[in-house]
């Protein structure tokens, strides 16, 4: 995300309960080391596996195109595999990276892109899952040949590594299921509601700036903060605050565990991480001058064409993140930004 300090906080502080103890489990259990592929016989990959329902399951068919695997550094090819880096540890962050409910695999929408990136080019996706620090070590040292680990493009990252786009950078706001308000991308409709943000984070940057304006028009909303995710949702629930912002992802995976209560919530409209005027963008992340980013951003694009990105994102509930195209080393966040 936009500074990576906040992400860890935004991603276990702005989830509900239910995220919380799946976080807690995935912390419990570790998964440090290598994992294996889900899925069963070659060309087969199972998303959504062992999720805690974050994820509807499904198993697609993933062909080998030899055309974008010659595309592949020659060492990786001749290697046969493809070692992911995610840094999960040591509690996950659901929907996007966390032990499943088998207490051993690595599941979420990083894990099985990266499954489905491998499979596209006849790789066997290796996994090394590490702390947030030791994943830029893993690249660094070799170690590691791509991460997707929900890495935002910053230019001062450029400087070190290449990346290959896959999803937008968003932040956005949870609802009760039932409430008629909606975001729209215009901070004026956040007159009058009483919101709740984690301190630190970069939402809570950008809410404090939007209440600013607001105020210097005659106008106010009203910022909550609360010691925990509970807390939080009690008071969404308990109609004591109108609406909870947060990163996109975490409010993704906290609706699918509210879906079956008395108190269902919704997505009521997503905001840049970047903040206004730049879409940020989340890569994969390989060592500069590796050769990986344009054969990692051209089997993107071809899982784009085929459908399976689209159905990727469809079942995690982050449709509301997909891009239209991979670009390699698009336009970061500026060094005063990131």
């Amino acid at each position: 995300m936009r500074r990576q300090s906040t992400l860890r906080t935004r991603f276990v502080r702005g989830l509900g309960a239910a995220t919380a103890t799946a976080a807690l489990a995935a912390g419990l259990t570790g998964c440090g080391g290598e994992a294996e592929a889900v899925g069963g016989a070659t060309g087969k990959v199972t998303i959504g596996a062992v999720s805690n329902g974050a994820a509807q399951q499904a198993e697609l068919s993933v062909p080998v195109v030899e055309s974008l695997r010659a595309q592949l550094p020659k060492d990786v090819r001749e290697r046969g595999e493809l070692v992911i880096g995610v840094g999960a540890l040591p509690a996950g962050f659901p929907p996007l990276a966390y032990v499943g409910t088998d207490q051993k695999t690595l599941t979420g929408a990083e894990p099985d892109l990266g499954r489905l990136v491998a499979a596209t080019l006849g790789l066997k996706p290796v996994f090394k899952n590490s702390t947030w620090e030791n994943l830029f070590v893993g690249i660094d040292s070799g170690k590691v040949d791509a991460a997707f680990s929900n890495v935002t493009v910053t230019e001062d990252r450029k400087k070190k590594y290449e990346f290959a786009s896959y999803r937008q950078d968003n932040l956005a706001f949870e609802v009760l299921k039932d409430s008629t308000w909606n975001f729209g991308g215009d901070y004026h409709a956040l007159a009058g509601k009483t919101v709740s943000v984690s301190k630190g984070t970069n939402q809570e940057k950008i809410l404090l700036e939007w209440q600013a304006k607001l105020r210097s028009e005659g106008k106010d909303v009203e910022v909550k903060y609360f010691p925990d995710p509970n807390s939080v949702y009690l008071a969404l629930s308990g109609r004591k605050i109108d609406l909870s912002f947060g990163p996109n992802p975490s409010i993704a995976y906290h609706i699918t565990q509210t879906a079956s209560s008395n108190a269902p919530t919704r997505n009521a409209g997503s905001f840049s991480g970047a903040g206004e005027g730049l879409q940020g963008l989340i890569a994969a992340t390989a060592k500069k001058d590796s050769g990986l980013a344009k054969p990692l951003a051209d089997t993107v694009n071809h899982l784009i064409g085929s459908g399976q990105y689209a159905r990727l994102l469809a079942a995690w509930n982050l449709s509301n993140e997909a891009v239209t195209t991979s670009e390699v080393n698009p336009p970061g966040l500026p060094p005063a930004a990131s």
